[in-house]
């Protein structure tokens, strides 16, 4: 055996083990960077009544409003979220939405109930749920229909 074969005997397992650890790496760094994706309304959205889904590809996000408590519900965990009520001046007010028991369920005290007191009244709402660098955000309208 030649000194050549000898040398690339030893630096093949070295460069091997340098190049996973290089790749896991850079696949750590591009997980983290920032990402937006819209979420949308699936069908009608009625918050008070909870019936409000909005989607973006797999991940689908249920909001709805009990007794004042405005409660956000995820299918994979989120890191946080934020909820919006926008007034008529287009002026967003912002509720963060803090985690119960898991990070799947996030929920704040919002005026929401109030500004829609009458069947058919229409308020703008937005969301912001963070996930690993990505922010998933939706702008919808909410209607009461019962």
């Amino acid at each position: 055996m030649n000194k050549h074969t000898k040398t690339a005997i030893i630096v093949a397992p070295i460069l091997t083990i340098l190049g996973f650890a290089l790749a896991d790496l850079w696949e750590e760094n591009s997980a983290n960077q920032m990402r937006a994706f819209k979420l949308v309304p699936y069908g009608h959205c009625d918050v008070i009544n909870q019936k409000c889904i909005l989607k973006s590809g797999e991940f689908e996000v249920n909001i709805y409003d009990e007794a004042g408590m405005t409660t956000l519900n995820s299918t994979f965990p989120l890191d946080s979220a934020t909820f919006f009520v926008v007034d008529k001046d287009n002026k967003a007010n912002a509720y963060p939405l803090g985690m119960i028991d898991s990070p799947y369920y996030w929920k704040s005290p919002t005026p929401l109930r109030n500004t829609i007191s009458h069947k058919g009244d229409k308020q703008k709402l937005r969301v912001i749920a963070n996930i690993k660098g990505g922010q998933y955000i939706a702008e919808f309208y909410t209607q009461t229909v019962n």
